[in-house]
């Protein structure tokens, strides 16, 4: 297969741990808590913060092995490029193709969302509104990784603003709370972990993202330590924030209306402080573009990295000497966005992703155990063990996840 030639344009090492922390954000905090809570408050009651934080503890488990891997391997790629290297060229292929094919279809999903609460607001055609906010953000994208990443941040702060006056306005309502009770629940003594643990593997999704930062790693600068550092602070201010929310969720007596609403976070605001929750909803809508940002400028990482790796053709690999960004695959991974919200049903592919993503962390993991094994990585082999339990976490969630869907 061929390779780069020598002497073509680089990636542009621009970012610094704020930066990287606001991207992790952008991406794991989004349409996800925006829509999750209710489904996830229906299923588990009182434990909801529980089945939060048991999901949180579940992605930071995966959060640490990137973290190792990335000081080894600082590669654009990250997944495809750690799984090559220790299961193998045909896995890591495999691997790069899924976590790209998992962000260019989330993110179909989340643009014809986008369309349901911008229609609210400008009456065009849903496929009218598709190309221009798909053509919008791809422009964005292109021009060069600050200006997605000032974009990003801009919108993160907005986003996980508002989700954190949602809380505390809230918070006086967590003094009707007992602990542990909170976290436990009073309910369901029959049994009493099951819907804990069915709505952890729903939790878990509003968690993913963390992971992209990785991908990042060619335009960090020193990447070995900070992308660790930003894995470590997105998942750390996420599970907060989550546990926060549920905890709030729980305490309201119209909680009812939350886990019923298609729009549970507005609904809490406007029950909370009696204001008209439109703006609740515009931002909400606005996370969603940045979702749709987010995974498409990793979409391209993951193709460029993986071409780079020689596991794609090397015309993903091909970076604008204008830009210094992958133009080629950001296009490519633009495009295929845009076909996927015009010609097809998503909810069902959607549905799928969720096993992906569970696969490919449990690669990932599986990963680390390999090549804390070889002779070449003596820093891993103390961790090797970690990865291997990790591993076996995931498997159980796939199947788990896997049963869910049989039965439901």
């Amino acid at each position: 297969m061929e390779t780069e030639p020598r002497g073509t344009p680089a990636l542009r090492r621009t970012l610094t741990l704020p930066w990287l922390v606001f991207y992790g954000l952008g991406v794991t905090i989004g349409a996800g808590i925006f829509a999750l809570i209710g489904e996830i408050l229906a299923i588990a009651g009182d434990r909801a913060p529980l089945a939060f934080l048991l999901a949180g503890l579940t992605a930071g488990a995966t959060g640490i092995s990137y973290g190792l891997l990335v000081t080894v391997f600082p590669k654009a790629g990250g997944e495809a490029v750690f799984v090559s290297r220790g299961l193998g060229p045909r896995w890591g292929r495999l691997v790069g193709i899924g976590v790209a094919a998992t962000a260019i279809v989330s993110s179909a999903a989340i643009a014809l969302a986008f369309t349901g609460y911008a229609r609210l607001i400008a009456p065009l055609p849903a496929p009218v509104l598709l190309v221009m906010v798909i053509g919008g953000l791809t422009v964005i994208a292109a021009r060069g990784i600050r200006e997605s990443m000032v974009f990003a941040a801009l919108i993160t702060i907005l986003e996980v603003t508002t989700l954190f006056i949602v809380a505390a306005v809230g918070l006086p309502g967590l003094t009707e709370l007992e602990f542990p009770q909170a976290f436990i629940g009073t309910h369901g003594s029959g049994q009493p972990f099951l819907p804990v643990i069915m709505a952890a593997m729903i939790a878990f999704f509003a968690f993913i993202g963390f992971e992209d930062i990785e991908n990042m790693a060619e335009e960090t600068k020193r990447p070995e330590r900070t992308i660790p550092l930003a894995i470590v602070w997105t998942l750390a201010v996420t599970v907060l924030l989550y546990v926060l929310l549920a905890l709030v969720a729980v305490a309201t007596p119209f909680r009812d209306e939350i886990a019923g609403s298609p729009a549970p976070i507005a609904v809490m605001f406007e029950r909370l402080t009696g204001i008209d929750p439109a703006p609740v909803s515009a931002i909400a809508a606005i996370a969603m573009t940045n979702g749709i940002l987010e995974q498409l400028v990793m979409a391209s990482r993951v193709l460029y990295g993986t071409a780079n790796e020689g596991l794609l053709p090397s015309w993903f690999a091909r970076v604008n000497a204008k830009s210094r960004t992958p133009a080629r695959a950001t296009l490519f991974v633009s495009g295929l966005i845009l076909a996927l919200a015009l010609l097809f049903p998503l909810a069902g592919l959607a549905e799928a992703t969720s096993l992906i993503v569970i696969a490919v962390f449990a690669l990932v993991n599986l990963s680390l155990f390999t090549l804390g094994g070889m002779a070449d990585h003596t820093s891993l082999s103390r961790w090797r063990w970690w990865g291997l339990a990790a591993f076996l976490l995931c498997l159980g969630m796939l199947g788990l996840n896997t049963y869910g869907l049989i039965v439901g």
